[in-house]
């Protein structure tokens, strides 16, 4: 008797299991722990602004990685690990789509394996994929010597990336594609999402909305990023009561969540941008007196 092919759900991680950046959620933490200057967590609230609108094309997300690169240069790698290990219930738990939980349940129960692929680090990436229970991750790698980051990426999941290293998983562990899922948020995923026999579009980028009507993938939006002990309590939602998007008329209309999203972010970046300013100007104003 022949047993069925095995087969995986391929989940990107930001704006699709989590309500923000993963990358950028670390950058308190690691000012704190004396990585990262002032003006890298204001740098870092304006990337998660672009993140946020959905603004960061191909060209802004390669000068963000080239800068995210030269920043990491020299950092101890077991101090990044303990600080995501420490601050990770606190900054990620709470942002869990309640939606993609149940999906990732869905999936487990009907025996595919779960990966999450992300272009963020694998230090990040990693503890987050198990605490919400995947099977594997695909994520950015760094080159390390002596226990330090030396600023080169072994390994950048982005793009076409993302969807060779699906393939290579694929070939290695038996998946049969043309039976797997995929899911992201963003237009530069659509070679992962096209690796597969069943694409949905989460929270999308206009970019992707544009490419899914075109495409007829479905269209669905995550709404309700709750506490992973919320989700437990409360039981695991079916995946039928989520709210698809009507695609066909709505391309331009920015979805309420993310309307709601883009004012936070914009608050966030103009409170960073106040503070800085006032931090600049105050050696002025003290020489002045």
């Amino acid at each position: 008797m022949t047993s069925a092919p095995r087969s995986a759900a391929f989940f990107d991680l930001d704006k699709t299991v989590i309500a923000r950046s993963s990358t950028f959620a670390f950058s308190r933490p690691f000012y704190a722990g004396g990585l990262i200057t002032r003006t890298a967590v204001l740098r870092g609230a304006y990337a998660h602004f672009l993140f946020l609108a959905g603004g960061a094309d191909h060209d802004q997300m390669e000068r963000m990685r080239q800068y995210l690169s030269r920043m990491v240069t020299g950092w101890d790698v077991r101090t990044v690990r303990s600080i995501v290990a420490e601050t990770l219930a606190e900054l990620i738990e709470p942002v869990v789509y309640r939606e993609a939980t149940a999906l990732i349940a869905e999936h487990k129960a009907a025996g595919r394996d779960v990966v999450i692929v992300s272009s963020s680090g694998a230090e990040v990436v990693e503890p987050i994929g198990a605490m919400i229970g995947a099977d594997r991750v695909v994520a950015t790698r760094m080159v390390v010597e002596d226990g330090r980051y030396t600023g080169e990426i072994e390994f950048y999941a982005y793009g076409e990336n993302k969807a060779l290293e699906v393939r290579r998983l694929a070939e290695e562990e038996g998946y049969d594609l043309s039976q797997s899922y995929a899911y992201s948020d963003s237009v530069t995923d659509v070679p992962m999402l096209a690796a597969v026999g069943h694409p949905t579009a989460v929270n999308p980028d206009r970019g992707l909305r544009r490419e899914a009507v075109a495409r007829g993938w479905p269209v669905v939006d995550f709404t309700e990023p709750v506490t992973l002990r919320t989700r437990v309590a409360g039981g695991v939602q079916r995946v039928d009561t989520w709210r698809r998007t009507n695609v066909g008329p709505t391309l331009d209309v920015v979805p309420r969540p993310v309307a709601i999203r883009l004012a936070v972010g914009l608050a966030a970046v103009a409170a960073a941008t106040a503070w800085f300013v006032a931090r600049r100007r105050a050696p002025a104003a003290a020489g002045r007196a």
